[in-house]
């Protein structure tokens, strides 16, 4: 797979855009390598399973430029390096208490001149800024998320989409998201992409 598969579903990208999304194949295969930030069998779905799930979160919110996203558990990178290509006017933060997988991160952004990504070495409880949105995998629990989180959800609104909390998540979801039934949105991804692997994936917002 390709990054052709991105071209596929985000056609307008720029000639960078689209250079700094080839350029991740061979950036996390060599990393990989040292670091294990991808499963050995996952590597070769890296634009299906990865970049392309990560950018699942462009097709609920079109972030404006200004727009300030907190990555939580970001590991090697997901989803905030493909949201950082895909948003270079917004700012992204990516954070992770694993000081490896950051300096993964850290690599690939250099090496595709990622100005707007900073990944930092940093556990959630200690994160002090203020974001429009917080963004994750997988990482949590949402009430776990929330709690840990929530503090750092800005007031300043300048999104279509209210501030809050946008998960990348799959499976039965159910019992996680009870406690927000009246107001979360669960969006399912495969109504966007096409490729068998989406089913029973989903995108998840809260406002905040």
């Amino acid at each position: 797979m390709t990054a052709e598969i991105i071209q596929k579903y985000f056609p307008e990208l720029s000639d960078e855009q689209r250079q700094q999304f080839d350029a991740l194949d061979a950036l996390y295969r060599d990393w990989n390598t040292k670091i294990n930030v991808i499963s050995r069998k996952d590597i070769d779905q890296l634009y299906e399973h990865h970049v392309l799930h990560s950018l699942a979160i462009a097709k609920i919110v079109n972030f404006r430029p200004g727009t300030r996203i907190l990555d939580f558990g970001t590991g090697g990178g997901f989803p905030g390096v493909p949201l950082s290509i895909l948003f270079p006017e917004c700012q992204f933060k990516l954070i992770d208490g694993t000081g490896k997988k950051i300096r993964v991160a850290q690599e690939v952004c250099n090496a595709i001149g990622l100005k707007n990504c900073q990944p930092t070495h940093l556990r959630g409880e200690d994160e002090k800024d203020k974001y429009d949105f917080i963004v994750s995998r997988a990482v949590m629990p949402l009430p776990d998320l929330v709690k840990l989180m929530r503090k750092n959800i800005s007031k300043d609104q300048r999104n279509a989409l209210p501030n809050g909390v946008i998960c990348l998540k799959g499976g039965d979801l159910q019992a996680e998201l009870q406690p927000y039934h009246k107001i979360v949105e669960t969006t399912d991804i495969s109504q966007f992409f096409s490729e068998e692997w989406f089913k029973e994936k989903y995108v998840i917002y809260l406002p905040l």
